[in-house]
């Protein structure tokens, strides 16, 4: 025979559901309904209460249910490449939208793609299956299939990047070519001549942003650029580091290197540093960052701060946007760089 109370035997077994706080709450279904969703008929105090009794038993909507009754998944999707960057940034990002939808019905989900395969698949796999509301998606082209894809389909997205199609979508992005600019001021100011810029693939978007404010500075202070040898920061850290000795050896070696990644900072300085250069003395660093690392390695590096956790949380507010259909303008916004450290 059960000896619990009416009240624990209608709490305890399986999930919690609507009847369950219902139940603990003395209301109606509809209300706590209404009342989850924010209705504006339904009073702040009872708004109130109900939700905290949704927090304490650990309700959640069944999303099976919702999508029947609403056509809608309550889910956003954030497509991303599985060897996509290091140092933490990824897990910034998601941080980052996690904790926008966090205030909202919605549920985010990684859904994961190699360098090996076709990035627009797992995009159009999402649309055609309709298993998501929304999508985010990185690394961006200029011509970007995903994105053309998804506005010929009036799918709701919104990107970590921007593209140079003439195509108007929501993004987010940090302002590269700022960046560099900011960055080559910085570098002519110490009385460096020789820069090297160390820039993302020339596929991707900001590997554009980042050259033009570079040759911009460049134009502006009357420096020479020294090339970078075959090498990108999504290389290895292992192939960074080789390459910067090879640059390092030029009897017209740079003596000031941008570096558009944190994580192929070290692998510069470790290049540099084995051919019996210092940072400061010999070269100047100047580097964009996400995790704050570059000043407790090496003080004397110009780092500029990238805030990975507002791009999360800027980019799901920019789907979220488009999925209540509000107008594009709305949904972009860009970044501006933050020095660090303004030693010389």
């Amino acid at each position: 025979m059960d000896k619990r109370s009416p009240r624990a035997a209608a709490v305890e077994p399986g999930r919690p559901t609507l009847k369950t706080i219902a139940f603990m709450t003395g209301l109606g279904v509809t209300t706590v309904s209404r009342a989850l969703k924010d209705a504006p008929e339904i009073g702040e105090e009872t708004r109130r209460r109900v939700q905290l009794v949704a927090r304490q038993v650990g309700y959640r909507p069944n999303r099976a249910g919702v999508r029947l009754r609403t056509g809608k998944t309550n889910v956003i999707s954030l497509v991303l490449n599985t060897e996509e960057q290091i140092g933490g940034f990824v897990s910034a990002l998601i941080y980052g939208i996690s904790e926008r939808l966090a205030a909202t019905p919605y549920h985010l989900i990684v859904t994961p793609y190699s360098r090996s395969n076709d990035p627009l698949e797992s995009v159009r796999y999402i649309v055609e299956t309709a298993s998501a509301d929304g999508i985010i998606i990185s690394r961006i082209e200029p011509e970007d299939a995903r994105v053309r894809y998804m506005v010929e389909r009036g799918f709701p997205f919104a990107t970590h990047g921007r593209t140079h199609m003439g195509i108007e979508h929501p993004y987010h992005d940090y302002d590269n070519h700022a960046f560099a600019l900011a960055a080559v001021r910085r570098l002519a100011a110490a009385g460096r001549k020789r820069l090297a810029l160390l820039a993302p693939p020339a596929v991707l978007s900001y590997h554009h942003h980042m050259r033009d404010g570079f040759l911009e500075g460049l134009h502006e202070a009357g420096l020479s650029e020294v090339s970078f040898p075959h090498a990108t920061v999504d290389d290895r850290i292992e192939v960074i580091r080789a390459r910067t000795r090879e640059l390092m050896q030029r009897k017209t070696r740079p003596d000031g290197v941008i570096c558009g990644s944190g994580a192929a900072t070290f692998a510069v300085v470790a290049g540099m540093e084995d051919e019996g250069l210092a940072v400061g003395r010999d070269v100047d660093i100047a580097a964009k960052e996400s995790a704050g690392l570059l000043n407790l390695f090496r003080p004397q590096i110009r780092a500029y701060h990238e805030d990975v956790n507002l791009a999360g949380s800027e980019v799901a507010q920019a789907v979220l946007g488009a999925i209540d259909g509000q107008p594009v303008a709305r949904l972009q916004s860009l970044s501006a760089p933050r020095e660090i450290n303004k030693t010389c």
